[in-house]
């Protein structure tokens, strides 16, 4: 082997750690600007993320050193023909403990992590009392559906519930809690900004909760391919005030209400009441 194929050979992995650490300044790393995780769950989810990356890129560095290493002493020793070696139990032993001890302690340092977020036992006790919203999947658009303003959601769809599609609307600074569930296939619930995603399977409610730490207007999609739809299956979840939220309540209840006539009754109403006066 030559030194030009030595030198291509060293150049991939030169330019994949560069375009790494280029990534934060051209936006290439995660989602919305590089911003922080617009949840606390997802700040700690991203901190995990990046454990998971210094430990991939030394080794992945380290690795290809070696790598590079051995075929540049090649490229100087054309008359020395290689050594058959069937094997060294001390490296194969080595390079298997580490490996092994590595992921161990990946797996038991994000066992808190994940539990908050998977485990029902430790999500915050006011938003497993008082569930925001149902949220239904379907080919191919998100439903939403509150319970009317002073009561709580139930398991069975209520007279006076409020409904809403491809917009869900959530207070800023609180746990939320949402019952997931699918109408027919299987959907994935999925918000890059707050770092949260889980499957709808039908036939199961799911419970999922998030605390959105920035107000704001993020994307809601689905991450499993459900159907020729599936591209178009987006929505938005707004996150606002407590009182622009429960304004948005009110609004949505007064829009169910109106049966048509409303309007016009309440004029009529007011003429007779002002004849009556006169």
């Amino acid at each position: 082997m030559g030194k030009g194929w030595c030198l291509f050979f060293l150049f991939w992995p030169v330019a994949a750690v560069a375009s790494c650490a280029m990534a934060p300044f051209v936006n290439w790393s995660f989602p919305y600007d590089n911003a922080q995780a617009a949840s606390n769950l997802g700040i700690r989810i991203d901190g995990l993320f990046y454990l998971i990356l210094i430990i991939t890129a030394i080794v992945f560095i380290g690795t290809q050193a070696v790598l590079v290493y051995a075929l540049w002493r090649s490229v100087n020793n054309r008359e020395k023909r290689a050594m058959h070696i069937h094997g060294n139990h001390k490296l194969e032993l080595i390079w298997s403990i580490i490996p092994g001890v590595i992921l161990l302690f990946l797996s038991i340092y994000q066992m808190n992590i994940w539990a908050d977020f998977r485990i029902k036992k430790y999500f915050p006790e006011a938003a497993v009392k008082a569930p925001l919203a149902e949220v239904t999947a379907r080919q191919f658009e998100w439903r939403f559906r509150y319970p009317a303003i002073g009561k709580k959601l139930q398991q069975k769809p209520q007279s006076d519930d409020l409904y809403s599609v491809n917009e869900l609307h959530v207070p800023f600074g609180k746990p939320v809690l949402i019952q997931l569930r699918s109408e027919d296939v299987q959907h994935s619930f999925f918000l890059p900004a707050l770092r949260v995603k889980q499957d709808a399977l039908p036939g199961l409610q799911i419970p999922v909760w998030f605390e959105a730490n920035k107000t704001g207007i993020y994307d809601l999609v689905c991450a499993e391919l459900c159907g020729w739809g599936h591209y178009k299956m987006k929505a938005h979840v707004i996150v606002e005030s407590d009182g622009e939220y429960q304004k948005y309540l009110k609004d949505l209840t007064q829009k169910q209400s109106y049966d048509g006539l409303g309007k016009i009754a309440s004029k009529d109403s007011s003429r007779e009441s002002e004849a009556a006066e006169k």
